[in-house]
């Protein structure tokens, strides 16, 4: 399964203006609901939600990765936001974030969730494709960066 498995042009988007890491949170849990069902996105809400109070997903030099399994019926599925603002998300080097990825998979996806995490660890770091995330100018342009990008190292 590579990353754009997972992602949509309708689950990118460049250049939110958002103020905290919960608004944020509930933001993401809207696109990667897509159908905007309510309840499915309370319950991705939560998911992330919970996983954040365990520790915070944020990487350090401006990327998080908010993540959960989710007790819902439903594929594995992302969503990456660049932010207009870094925005405090208690990363370990106290930097605030402007890269996002969020990903819910479904509760029993405990061995591929590993493998979905590590294959977007390794694309955060590269520095030449966080480079590209952060200079692509509209949806499409940041879009078509995650699109592109496979992993280098085998078994990806």
């Amino acid at each position: 399964m590579q990353l754009v498995d997972l992602l949509s042009p309708g689950r990118t988007q460049a250049g939110l203006a958002i103020a905290s890491k919960k608004r944020l949170l509930e933001h993401l849990a809207r696109m990667l609901a897509e159908d905007g069902d309510p309840d499915l996105t309370r319950i991705i809400f939560d998911g992330l939600f919970a996983r954040e109070k365990m520790g915070s997903t944020g990487l350090g030099h401006g990327i998080a990765i908010p993540h959960g399994r989710i007790s819902a019926d439903i594929a594995p599925v992302a969503a990456f936001v660049r932010l207009r603002d870094r925005i405090p998300f208690d990363s370990a080097d106290g930097d605030g974030v402007d890269l996002v990825l969020a990903m819910v998979v479904p509760e029993h996806f405990t061995d591929q969730h590993l493998k979905l995490l590590a294959m977007v660890a390794e694309m955060f770091d590269q520095g030449d494709v966080v480079a590209q995330l952060r200079s692509a100018g509209d949806d499409h342009s940041l879009y078509k960066v995650l699109a592109d990008w496979r992993p280098k190292r085998s078994g990806g």
